[in-house]
Parts: C-alpha cells; sequence; structure tokens
C-alpha cells in the first residue's frame, strides 16, 4: 500500500507539473474549470488526482477531489458525475450497515441528479442518457423502496420518449413494477396502470427481434395484473375499436389480453369473430370454437372449426381441429360426424388417445342385432378402442377416468357364457364385427 501512495504521489507532482507549464488564462477552454488561473489549474489538477485515486482505490482522497469539483466547477466535465458514481458505488460495496449503503445509493441518486442539471442538454449525452443510467443502477441498488425504484424508472422512460431515443427494456421493467405494484400498493390506481399501458404500448409496435422478449414482458405484465379485469379491458378497447374497427393489430391485442382474462362478454366474442375475419386462423377458429362451446352455442363452434380445416393445411393444425369437432359431435349425440371426425384425427395421430374415446362410444352406440348374442358383440370393439383411449390420456387424469368407468360399463354389456354357447362361440376365439360403426373390426370373443 506504501509503494501505490508513493505512485500516486509521483504522478499528481508529474501531473501538477504538466499543469503549471499549461497556460489556462483562455476563458473559452478553461473558463469552466474556474474564474482565475490558479482555480483552474487546482481544478483541473482534482480532475486528474480524482481518476488516480479511484484507480488506486483510495477512496478517501477521492472523495476530496470529488467534493472540491462538485463544489467549484460541476460544469466542467461529465466525467466528474461518472467518476463520483463509481466511487460512491464502491463505497455502498464496502457499507457495513443498511444505514450506511443506503446513505451511499442516496449519494448516487444525488450524484445524477446533478448531472441533469448541469448536462441534461448534451446532445448525445443528454438527460434521456443519464436516467437511464439512473435507472438501471436503481434496478440494482434500490429494490427494497419500490416507489423510488418505481419514480427512477419512469423518468428515464419519459426521457427517453421526449428524445425518441427507447431502450424497450427499460420501458418493459418499469411497466412490470408498476403492475405488481398495484396488488398492494394503494397509490397505484388502475387508471393509471391502464393509462400507462394505452401510452407505452405504441413503442413496442415496430420492436425489433431481439425486442420480441420486452414486448412480451409488457404484455404479460398487463394481462396478469388485477387491472386488467375483463370490465376494464372492455373500456379501453371498446372506444379504440369503434374509431378503428378494422385494426389488426389493435383487434389482436385486445383479443390476447382478454383470452388472458377468461372474458366471455359479447363484446369480447365479437371482438374475436371480427379478427378472425381480418385474420382467418385455425388458432383463431379454435379459441372462438371453444368459447362458443362454453356458452352451449356448438352450432357456432363447430362452424368456426370447419371453416379453420377447410383452408388449413398442416396436419399438426388439423388435429386439434378434429378433436374438438369429435367432442362436439358425441356430445351431441351425433355419432356418424363423430366417427367421421375421429377416424380423420386416428389419420393424423394414431397415437391421438381421443380418437379412441370417440371411436369407442361410437362403437357401443348401435348394437349388431345380426351377431346372434343379442348385439352385444360391439361392446368388445368398444371395449378395446377405450382401453386404447386410457393408455394415450395419462396426462388428462380426469378424461383417462372417464374412459376408465365407460371400459367397466362395456365389460358388464359382455354377453354371458350361455349366450356365447349357443352362438358357437368360444372365450380367446377371433370375432369380426358385422354391422354398425365397428363393421369389420376384428375383436376377441369375452364372457361378461
Amino acid at each position: 500500500m506504501k509503494s501505490v501512495k508513493i505512485l500516486l504521489a509521483a504522478v499528481a507532482m508529474l501531473v501538477g507539473y504538466t499543469a503549471t507549464a499549461q497556460d489556462f488564462s483562455d476563458d473559452r477552454v478553461y473558463g469552466k474549470w474556474g474564474t482565475t488561473v490558479e482555480e483552474r489549474q487546482a481544478n483541473i489538477s482534482a480532475s486528474n488526482y480524482l481518476k488516480e485515486a479511484l484507480d488506486a482505490k483510495d477512496f478517501k482522497a477521492a472523495t476530496e477531489y470529488f467534493q472540491q469539483l462538485l463544489n467549484n466547477c460541476p460544469a466542467a466535465s461529465q466525467q466528474t458525475f461518472a467518476r463520483g458514481v463509481t466511487l460512491y458505488k464502491n463505497k455502498a460495496q464496502r457499507a457495513r450497515s443498511v444505514e450506511e449503503k443506503r446513505m451511499y445509493v442516496d449519494s448516487i441518486l444525488f450524484i445524477y441528479d446533478q448531472r441533469v442539471i448541469y448536462f441534461g442538454d448534451h446532445n448525445k449525452n443528454g438527460k434521456d442518457y443519464i436516467l437511464d443510467m439512473k435507472a438501471r443502477d436503481m434496478l440494482r441498488l434500490c429494490t427494497t423502496d419500490r416507489p423510488l425504484l418505481r419514480q427512477g424508472l419512469k423518468d428515464a422512460v419519459d426521457a427517453a420518449i421526449a428524445s425518441g431515443r427507447i431502450n424497450l427494456d427499460i420501458v418493459a421493467s418499469y411497466y412490470k413494477f408498476l403492475c405488481e405494484d398495484y396488488e398492494y400498493d394503494d397509490s397505484v390506481t388502475s387508471d393509471m396502470v391502464l393509462a400507462e399501458y394505452e401510452r407505452l404500448s405504441p413503442l413496442f409496435a415496430e420492436a425489433s427481434a431481439e425486442d420480441e422478449q420486452y414486448r412480451d414482458q409488457f404484455e404479460t405484465s398487463f394481462g396478469t395484473s388485477g387491472a386488467a379485469s375483463c370490465e376494464n379491458l372492455e373500456a379501453l378497447f371498446s372506444q379504440k375499436l369503434a374509431a378503428d374497427p378494422d385494426n389488426e393489430a389493435l383487434l389482436a391485442q385486445a383479443v390476447a389480453l382478454m383470452s388472458r382474462a377468461q372474458c366471455t362478454s359479447d363484446f369480447f366474442f365479437a371482438s374475436t369473430e371480427k379478427y378472425y375475419t381480418v385474420k382467418p386462423s385455425s388458432e383463431t377458429a379454435l379459441f372462438l370454437a371453444q368459447g362458443f362451446k362454453n356458452r352451449g352455442d356448438n352450432e357456432k363452434a363447430l362452424k368456426y372449426l370447419r371453416e379453420a380445416l377447410a383452408v388449413e393445411t398442416d396436419p399438426a393444425k388439423k388435429e386439434p381441429l378434429y378433436t374438438q369437432i369429435a367432442l362436439i359431435e358425441i356430445a351431441g349425440h351425433n355419432y356418424t360426424a363423430a366417427a367421421d371426425a375421429a377416424r380423420e384425427l386416428r389419420g393424423i395421430n394414431p397415437d391421438n388417445g381421443y380418437s379412441y374415446f370417440i371411436l369407442a362410444q361410437c362403437y357401443a352406440s348401435t348394437p349388431c342385432t345380426d351377431d346372434k348374442i343379442g348385439g352385444a358383440s360391439v361392446y368388445w370393439a368398444a371395449y378395446d378402442a377405450m382401453a386404447q383411449a386410457a393408455n394415450l390420456l395419462k396426462d388428462e387424469p380426469e378424461v383417462q377416468r372417464a374412459a376408465q368407468q365407460m371400459m367397466n360399463a362395456y365389460r358388464a354389456a359382455f354377453p354371458p357364457q350361455e349366450t356365447c354357447f349357443f352362438a358357437e362361440l368360444t372365450s380367446g376365439d377371433r370375432y369380426t364385427i358385422l354391422c354398425g360403426f365397428a363393421a369389420g373390426i376384428s375383436t376377441t370373443v369375452r364372457y361378461r
């Protein structure tokens, strides 16, 4: 440590000698460093000493030089403030108590604010640049003081909007904290959350690929906030869509947020239908179908599903469409339509358990009177298909339980041994179903 101080002193002497040799009388060049030649010489030397003291981690000396510059010539150089922040960050890291650290953090924020006063109008590193750096430091240093942090982020966002130089990560962070604080801070109201969403969402309209994550964070923050209720969302988007009903981006935004909030209002369905008209897709059709199905409007649900199927070419996107069609048709006891959809579904993906779940019910719906065992042969095929469904639907326990219950019902409907004896059928024999939806299916003779 002694050698470091000697080195620092040697450097200081060298800098001092160089400063002495310079002519500081030119006001245009050196006027910002002081009113007299002596003041200018002393302050320029202090600026150099501050840098060297920081490099040597002599924070006591650095503090003295920084205070000298802040008191005597704050408008001389932005480096004074940059080095001041570095100085007090080091002090904060070495603080021995929470109170001491908070004191140093307050000093850091004060330094940024002073820099705005003296250099806020700088054409490159002006107010927006300074407040952006301040906000980033606050994200690390002020996490326990949410109102202070939120205000610092908002100041950075406001300055960025004014300058036109937007950093979307800071915008997303600010809005995230605002939405989170809505849950427990009474000073944050739903009107504030909605107003800021309206003000800030256009900033993400043309987000680059690398900024997509921040747009997603922004939308998620709003969508999961308590302020994003269906009532508030309808109030927010009803006027906008009335003024611009065919705006695809606006419709997409409204549908995404209202669906996330699980809205079921007429306005929501009207907006979603309008979005489907402007930009039809299997995803939107599937969403509409599920919504109308939940409302008991199966006819409209099937309309959208079949429209989507008519134009969809991707088998992976056809699969959920056929699944929903089959489920809706079987619920309405439309067995022919349900069986057709289930077979299409099985053709696309033989491992889709829903195809067997639907087909089993279709098989069991039409007893085959020509089988000489009272039409009970269809229950063998129904049981086999439902067993496949139960095995494939392990990830959906509720549906799997329903499948297992139906398997028990089908097993109970197997013919008794006596009936099979008179029909010359022995347990374990292969048997081909003669009629109904299971016609042509080969199965195994089993007794009740």
